[in-house]
């Protein structure tokens, strides 16, 4: 199996959540595409989001697409993080119990206490925009209720059943 979708727990934790989390940079390869999607689906469906992750990772089309995942925090960054974007915070959730996602809240954006308003364990459901820049540079983002001219599909994170937009 791909090295991206193998994120164990134990690998976590040795190589420290820190070096996992990079400030989100604006991304230098941004895929685009003017079919951007306008809805998602309703419940959590991870096996749809597992279909489009074998397919990126397998050479398929990159273009950002909307996905609806949930699952159990696997890890959080403690602290949020300023980029050109504004500020951010970082948390894992395991999909299946082989594969797992990052996830970017713009917490500028989001009506949510102060970071971390998530923490590990946490049954999580999210709602963004997935993209796939390689396999180490992948995550979901813009889940918060905003859209933009280039992503029209409003996102979410509910932790334990609280819903932050």
């Amino acid at each position: 199996m791909a090295y991206a979708r193998l994120l164990p727990i134990s690998a976590l934790l040795l190589a420290g959540l820190a070096s996992l989390t990079p400030p989100a940079l604006s991304r230098g390869r941004h895929y685009e595409t003017s079919d951007a999607p306008q809805t998602v689906s309703a419940t959590c469906d991870n096996q749809d989001f597992i279909s489009k992750q074998l397919a990126y990772e397998n050479g398929g089309d990159k273009a950002d697409t909307a996905v609806h995942i949930c699952g159990r925090v696997l890890a959080v960054s403690p602290n949020a993080k300023r980029t050109r974007s504004g500020w951010h915070g970082y948390f894992y959730v395991a999909v299946t119990p082989t594969v797992s996602i990052r996830v970017v809240s713009g917490l500028d954006e989001m009506q949510a206490p102060a970071w971390p308003w998530v923490a590990k364990g946490d049954q999580v459901e999210v709602v963004g925009r997935y993209y796939f820049d390689s396999m180490r540079r992948q995550g979901i983002d813009w889940t918060h209720h905003g859209t933009g001219s280039s992503w029209h599909v409003p996102g979410y994170v509910a932790v334990n059943g609280t819903r932050y937009q």
